[in-house]
């Protein structure tokens, strides 16, 4: 394992803030992709800092909350990355249900590639803590919140009503958060491609 430099991880000075903010980013990045694949209890601060390649002193100098504080960094991180997905798939028609299926086509192939690990960014970290941890939980529900609006916008573009849109959309991300879940499971595409299929069905029942 490599680690970086203790001037790197903590100095606040030109060069060494640069490499810090390097650091942060490779610290955030490492959490968000444990927490998705493993969720909030079987990852660890060690482990983090392990795959970042970064020190447990450098963990805690970004994040003197601990494992909560880091968690909800890496949450938004992994918010950002869905989001971005969802809108390159939204942007892919102007229909709105054949934009639903482009999505639907992304996460399937983002999924297969990385073997069936990396499915939503939010949902093992949101079943392990809710009711015990408020920030991760208000970090989770903002995430699905904003995927929700992205649909809903799109929705709305195609000529739906701003109510049924919003509506619509709740039920699109469920939609694709199940059946991301079930083609993790089993290691099979089929689940989301289904669920495109029958997505753009309902939606055009709207159109």
């Amino acid at each position: 394992m490599h680690t970086t430099k203790p001037r790197h991880d903590t100095t606040e000075g030109t060069e060494g803030g640069d490499a810090a903010v390097g650091t942060r980013d490779r610290i955030v990045r490492a959490a968000a992709r444990l927490l998705q694949r493993q969720g909030y209890e079987g990852t660890g601060i060690k482990q983090i800092a392990r795959d970042a390649e970064a020190t447990l002193g450098s963990v805690y100098h970004f994040f003197p909350g601990g494992k909560q504080e880091l968690a909800v960094a890496a949450i938004r991180h992994g918010e950002q990355e869905f989001a971005d997905m969802l809108r390159a798939g939204l942007a892919a028609d102007d229909d709105p249900a054949q934009a639903v299926v482009a999505c639907t086509l992304l996460l399937a192939t983002t999924l297969r590639e990385s073997d069936w690990t990396d499915g939503c960014p939010v949902a093992a970290t949101a079943l392990e803590t809710v009711g015990r941890a408020p920030d991760i939980q208000r970090a989770c529900a903002e995430a699905i919140g904003h995927w929700t609006d992205l649909v809903s916008d799109k929705l709305c573009d195609g000529g739906l009503a701003e109510d049924t849109a919003k509506e619509l959309a709740g039920a699109t991300i469920s939609t694709l958060e199940g059946a991301e879940l079930t083609a993790q499971v089993l290691r099979s595409e089929e689940p989301l491609l289904a669920a495109g299929r029958h997505l753009a069905r309902l939606i055009r029942t709207y159109q």
